[in-house]
């Protein structure tokens, strides 16, 4: 739902394991990420390894363009990259957060003598995003992405010899906590400033040796910002892309969020347990800061576990070329392959036709020139319209998410999409009865849904944002019943449809029979099976005339 002023107010803060407002009201984070804006990533242009990060990229455009015209391009792509019109959407769509991940070398310089400064028109830059979320109403979260030195040894963090040079040498430390200083010094007064995540996902598994390393780096940082902020929300990431909690050992501030990520296991309570145990343990709010590059089938599963479970979270990434799983997508310049075999091979474009293909880039990057796909948004919301997979029925667990006679232990699956690559994830998820439509092992030409044997139901939420009050909606669901005509009876917003019946068969699409009107907020879906065996694969809530 739309966010509100009242939500979006004042300085957060951790209270147990809730975010409290400035009003003293629970808060849930819903945010994107800015991926590719201060630390430009070669995926998000299609680039192959030789172009995957900052510098490789930067060193390409100056070898095509040479240096003055690649100081321009960077001065225009800074500027456009994330604009004042990417806020407005933003919070228009009804997230009510960002997520900014800073490259050190983008934002400071060190000196001669090692001081350490900001680049001010970098800065500056940063404190227009900060004033543009103030004025449109979003938190937003500092995420240092790219240490000094690097902290993950990868191409993530701009790393320079893909070592995580951050723990292998102590300067780059000092360097890393006077960075936060000073931007806890800079934005210590500012209560749109959600919070500090200090280190994006450090050390993968291949340099665990440096993890003792990580919690005493998190206490140094959060000594220096608390000597001049006492007011921010610490955020702590757990290594190996913030997945491994293992590392934390006591919280030592009274102000924390702990941070994990999740792009592809299955959208399933089981996968995210152990986080849920350790808010319990350590007493604080946790945090689904990276979550993303997949398929809006698999956004309207993963988004609402996190919400059923309480859990902000904050989507990766706002904008990228040439896809259709993230919200912006940047059109492809007419001769981008010039680019990537240049990378690939070292096949030259002459000048003129790099700096053509270039600034058509530059062209394309603003927001009024990206395609908008609102589908992925109303995915990540569960807000109509919107498609939801059978297998992602409620989160809260038996007799709150469903209800079944007879569970069913077994697996189940579900498909994911990178780029055009489809793969097949299991994972077991013992929550009601699960069938594929054979009755065997699941192979990808099969449907994946739920089967329900009578007195069996199964709950979906979905939400009506506030720009559709005045809209009916339609409610279609996909079934097939597989040993005989089934009856089953739908609920919405707690009004009881006729019950309606499936002839043996094939799979149908049925439509509820009348059209509903529905305020703006959370609603319920029910599904009950009143006899025989159903098969349902997915719903779908439409917009009359949309």
């Amino acid at each position: 739902m739309e966010n509100s002023n009242n939500e979006v107010s004042g300085f957060l803060q951790a209270r147990g394991q809730k975010l409290i407002n400035g009003n003293g009201q629970e808060i849930i984070l819903r945010g994107v990420g800015f991926g590719s804006w201060m630390l430009p990533e070669g995926y998000m242009w299609l680039f192959p390894d030789q172009g995957d990060r900052p510098r490789r990229i930067e060193k390409m455009i100056e070898d095509l363009v040479g240096v003055e015209k690649a100081e321009q391009f960077w001065e225009i792509y800074y500027d456009r990259y994330t604009a004042e019109a990417d806020i407005r959407q933003i919070a228009a769509n009804g997230f009510n957060s960002v997520r900014v991940p800073i490259n050190a070398r983008f934002l400071i310089s060190i000196g001669e003598d090692e001081s350490v400064s900001f680049i001010q028109k970098n800065v500056q830059r940063m404190d227009s995003v900060i004033a543009w979320c103030r004025e449109h109403r979003l938190y937003v979260i500092l995420d240092l992405h790219g240490a000094t030195g690097g902290q993950t040894g990868t191409n993530i963090d701009d790393s320079e010899n893909d070592q995580p040079e951050l723990f292998m040498n102590e300067r780059n430390k000092q360097i890393t906590i006077e960075l936060w200083r000073m931007l806890a010094e800079r934005y210590k007064d500012e209560w749109i400033v959600a919070g500090y995540d200090l280190l994006n996902e450090p050390l993968p598994n291949w340099f665990s040796a440096y993890n003792d390393q990580v919690m005493p780096l998190y206490r140094e940082i959060t000594k220096a910002i608390r000597k001049v902020d006492n007011r921010h929300m610490i955020i702590l990431e757990g290594v190996h892309w913030a997945s491994d909690w293992s590392i934390f050992d006591e919280m030592f501030d009274d102000n924390l969020m702990l941070q994990f990520h999740k792009y592809w296991n299955n959208p399933d309570t089981e996968s995210i347990q152990t986080y849920l145990d350790q808010r319990v343990k350590w007493n604080v709010p946790i945090f689904m800061g990276e979550g993303g590059e997949n398929n809006k089938e698999w956004y309207a599963g993963a988004f609402r576990l996190f919400e059923d479970h309480n859990i902000s979270w904050n989507f990766w990434t706002w904008k990228k070329m040439g896809k259709n799983n993230s919200p912006c997508s940047v059109i492809i310049p007419e001769g981008w392959q010039l680019l990537v075999d240049y990378l690939q091979v070292g096949t030259k474009p002459d000048e003129e036709t790099a700096k053509r293909i270039l600034w058509e880039y530059l062209h394309n990057i603003s927001f009024e020139q990206c395609v908008y796909y609102d589908d992925v948004v109303n995915a990540l919301f569960r807000r109509a319209p919107t498609h939801i997979p059978a297998i992602f029925y409620g989160y809260g667990g038996e007799n709150v998410g469903y209800g079944v006679s007879d569970r069913m232990e077994g697996t189940t699956g579900f498909r994911i999409q990178d780029g055009t690559d489809i793969q097949f994830i299991e994972s077991s998820r013992v929550k009601a009865n699960f069938e594929h439509s054979k009755g065997e092992p699941w192979q990808p030409d099969e449907r994946l849904c739920v089967q329900l044997l009578a007195s069996d139901w199964v709950a979906y939420d979905f939400t009506v944002g506030a720009a559709s009050q005045t809209s009916d909606f339609t409610i279609d669901l996909r079934v097939c019943a597989p040993k005989g005509s089934a009856k089953f009876a739908v609920t919405v917003a707690g009004h009881e449809y006729e019950t309606m019946e499936v002839s043996l068969g094939s799979w149908q699409t049925l439509r509820l029979p009348h059209e509903l009107q529905l305020s703006p907020g959370l609603h319920h879906i029910v599904v009950t099976v009143l006899g025989n065996s159903l098969r349902l694969e997915w719903l779908e809530v439409k917009v009359v005339n949309d």
